[in-house]
């Protein structure tokens, strides 16, 4: 055998070993086999996000909320008159919530629900809107676990683009249900205490504290007012951390 024979021989050989240790090329995913796992849940939400639509009918919201043009959605509409209507799964993630923070969490739309609520944001609610309202969040407090300080507005979570559900929307009256947080008459703040620190405390985004506190006045006081914090705003602040402190203990 030839020098040259050997050579080619050699060669041979030695692609043929490289290749055996090569790493297989990816298979495309339609060659996968399917072989199914019992082990996986579903999306489990543990926050809850009220809206109004800022439109003056739930046909005019159903169009919007309903066109792919427009990528926005929720899982669940109100009408003024108290019907309730279902547009996405629980289970899946509904655009409602857009560029957001709340409690750590820069992305709202994949741990929570939305439900809008139809009111064009200057006028009051209507009773059969938030007696339905008050049976959907009793039913997803129930089957998700969702603690009541888990439960905020649009405003809360997207303070600078943001002022959903609006001054008009009764959150006192949500909050003695379990949904949501609220303090009366709270003694007054601690002489230490920080007000960023309790907006932080809440869940609020203190990148921009001005916008935190503006949406923490919408929420809490009822108010549009964009004035500083003053001493109501700090002992309800440091009232509503304590509360939120207190339901999260053992």
């Amino acid at each position: 055998m030839t020098f040259r024979r050997q050579a080619q021989r050699a060669a041979a050989a030695l692609l043929l070993a490289l290749g055996a240790c090569a790493p297989l090329a990816p298979q495309p995913p339609g060659r996968a086999e399917w072989y199914p796992s019992p082990n996986f849940d579903t999306r489990r939400p543990t926050l809850v996000v009220l809206h109004h639509t800022g439109s003056d009918s739930a046909a005019h919201a159903l169009g919007v909320l309903t066109d792919p043009a427009r990528e926005v959605s929720a899982h669940y509409l109100i009408a003024r008159s108290g019907k309730l209507y279902q547009l996405v799964d629980e289970t899946r993630r509904a655009w409602h919530a857009g560029v957001s923070w709340w409690d750590g969490s820069a992305d709202v739309n994949s741990r929570s629900l939305g439900i809008e609520l139809d009111n064009d944001g200057t006028e009051p609610f209507s009773e059969p809107q938030i007696a339905t309202l008050i049976e959907l969040l009793a039913d997803l407090k129930l089957r998700y676990l969702i603690p009541a300080a888990n439960f905020v507005g649009h405003a809360d979570v997207a303070p600078r683009r943001k002022a959903d559900p609006s001054r008009h929307f009764p959150w006192r009256r949500l909050a003695s249900l379990g949904y949501g947080l609220w303090c009366d008459a709270p003694p007054a703040a601690d002489l230490a205490f920080d007000p960023e620190a309790g907006l932080r405390a809440l869940g609020y985004d203190t990148g921009d504290v001005d916008a935190a506190a503006h949406a923490f006045r919408l929420h809490y006081r009822q108010t549009d007012d964009a004035a500083d914090l003053d001493e109501t705003d700090r002992a309800l602040l440091q009232c509503l951390a304590n509360q939120k402190n207190s339901a999260a203990a053992p």
